[in-house]
């Protein structure tokens, strides 16, 4: 039987720390190489065989992983936030942190976190920068705002950003001089070419062959638009490894903390341990959710009359999330099932 060699690398964005250790413990070899595809290849041919490695996500990992993967029996990505926990010392440099991410490894206590494919990470960084896209935007129409502003303009908040208004507004009103109607105009041309590429991306990944079922099949729910259902199938990648709406909603974000201790239970906020882009889109597609379904606006009405609109919106997000559980985990398009009500 071959003995396994465990690999721990502390990755950073110029150079990766290694540290090879057996099943026992013993160090074969550690040191640093840069992180550089031509370099990680040099220093795979002189890895004892076979082997399997692990790292801490960050930002640089998805590329390592996937350089690496073919080449090992297994590479795994560490929680960042739970390793942290666990390998927590006095003393830290990239040495030791690869070395415990090593003895993680290999006592199998590793808290491992989820990679999707690559395919599915690919997309997920379009999605991104779409999102960026539309933060861009909502700036420079903020910025039109407020030139207007500076220079005690009145113009119609509603009608503002539509084509045709705005050029006569530059054209018939007076308080506007030259260098003022230069910037304007330069703010909405901006406007309007981050739409059209924006636009460009969405339609791109709604042809996507890896995408279109799915997002078409998740479109069938109420309230469940292009882009809920892109970030949905983009950020969660495979629905199956959850092992129930519950934990699905806490990935989403949408619930508090618990803190317990003897009879004392507490539930604290919102966490921040969550995925911030669903987090943003399943509240903002719950908040027009009752518009479009009948049997989210009874549950919104409900909730809100206990006083609270914040959480009757976060009532209607779960109920959005388990909804888009259902139709992903069972493959088929949504369906309202009728109940007899019965009036006591």
């Amino acid at each position: 039987m071959q003995t396994m060699y465990y690999i721990g690398l502390d990755v950073h964005k110029r150079t990766i720390s290694y540290c090879v250790k057996d099943g026992s413990g013993a160090i074969h070899a550690e040191g640093t190489i840069p992180a550089a595809r031509f370099d990680l290849d040099r220093w795979m041919k002189t890895l004892p065989q076979p082997w399997t490695a692990a790292m801490e996500a960050t930002v640089f990992t998805g590329w390592i992983y996937d350089h690496l993967k073919p080449h090992a029996a297994a590479v795994k990505v560490a929680h960042p936030l739970m390793l942290r926990a666990i390998a927590a010392a006095k003393k830290k440099n990239d040495r030791i942190d690869a070395s415990k991410i090593c003895d993680c490894l290999r006592c199998d206590f590793l808290p491992e976190c989820y990679m999707a494919s690559t395919e599915i990470r690919e997309r997920r960084r379009t999605l991104r920068y779409r999102n960026l896209l539309v933060r861009q935007m909502v700036q420079m129409k903020n910025k039109i705002g407020m030139l207007l502003m500076e220079a005690g303009v009145s113009y119609n908040k509603q009608r503002l950003h539509k084509a045709g208004y705005f050029r006569e507004l530059l054209a018939t009103n007076p308080d506007i001089d030259e260098g003022l109607v230069s910037l304007l105009r330069l703010c909405r041309e901006t406007v309007v070419r981050l739409q059209r590429t924006e636009s460009a991306l969405v339609r791109s990944l709604e042809s996507d062959s890896l995408l279109i079922d799915r997002v078409e099949r998740l479109m069938t729910i109420p309230a469940v638009g292009p882009i809920t259902a892109l970030t949905w199938a983009l950020e969660v990648g495979d629905a199956k490894r959850f092992s129930s709406i519950k934990k699905a909603i806490s990935y989403c974000g949408l619930c508090g903390a618990e803190k317990s201790s003897a009879n004392t239970v507490q539930r604290t906020p919102l966490s921040k341990q969550r995925n911030k882009h669903l987090q943003t889109t399943l509240i903002e597609a719950a908040k027009m959710a009752p518009r479009n379904s009948p049997e989210l606006a009874m549950l919104y009405d409900k909730e809100k009359q206990k006083g609270n609109a914040n959480r009757a919106t976060l009532a209607v997000a779960r109920r959005l999330v388990a909804y888009l559980m259902a139709v992903d985990r069972g493959q088929r398009d949504f369906q309202v099932v009728e109940t007899n009500c019965i009036a006591a």
